[in-house]
């Protein structure tokens, strides 16, 4: 059996090693265009699906399971992506001082060898604190988080811009909940306790 993170992002690696299962990557290659009219659960569960869909599709070994995970912002019902630059990370955050953003994370795992699916959408809650606008530049040009989507890193420097975290997986905010992924193998009958590796 092998397990397939259909991501190549640096992030999501790091909260997969922390299960110490044996896993590869490989970028999908799909349009993550939005579909009119549709709401950001279903448009992360279905970015989260054709994301393992497609890498699954492209690979020879029949007993692969791979992990689909696509995640968003939503603000005041805005969708918010990743900022990709400084000037836009500062306008997320200075909205976001004193407010609260709920992330969706869609979830989904395939089984190659009848394209068997799995999934969830799982949320989670970030409350800020009231930042002045000198808190949030010395923030950005810190840990310049222009590649994550609500403009900061949880896991790093960014928990000091909250005021509170409201979910069952902090992982969640990450990108991957590690819960639901095990949950999401068990339904597949697959108890990941059998394949970490012990030291």
């Amino acid at each position: 059996m092998k397990i397939i993170l259909a991501s190549s992002s640096p992030y999501r690696q790091l909260i997969l090693q922390k299960l110490q299962i044996p896993f590869s990557c490989i970028a999908p290659n799909i349009d993550e265009s939005a579909v009119n009219n549709e709401s950001i659960s279903d448009q992360v569960a279905r970015l989260a699906k054709i994301k393992a869909l497609a890498v699954a599709a492209g690979i020879s070994e029949l007993d692969s399971y791979i992990i689909g995970s696509d995640q968003l912002a939503s603000f005041n019902g805005q969708v918010l992506g990743k900022p990709g630059d400084f000037a836009t990370a500062k306008q997320q955050l200075l909205m976001f001082s004193g407010q609260t953003v709920r992330f969706f994370t869609g979830l989904c795992l395939v089984h190659s060898a009848n394209n068997k699916v799995s999934q969830l959408v799982e949320t989670f809650d970030v409350t800020f604190k009231t930042l002045t606008e000198s808190q949030i530049s010395t923030y950005l040009k810190i840990e310049q988080p222009y590649d994550c989507a609500g403009s900061f890193k949880c896991e790093g420097l960014g928990i000091a811009l909250f005021d509170s975290l409201t979910g069952r997986d902090p992982n969640t905010l990450v990108g991957l909940p590690l819960i639901a992924l095990m949950e999401l193998f068990s339904t597949m009958s697959i108890d990941l306790f059998e394949f970490m590796q012990q030291n």
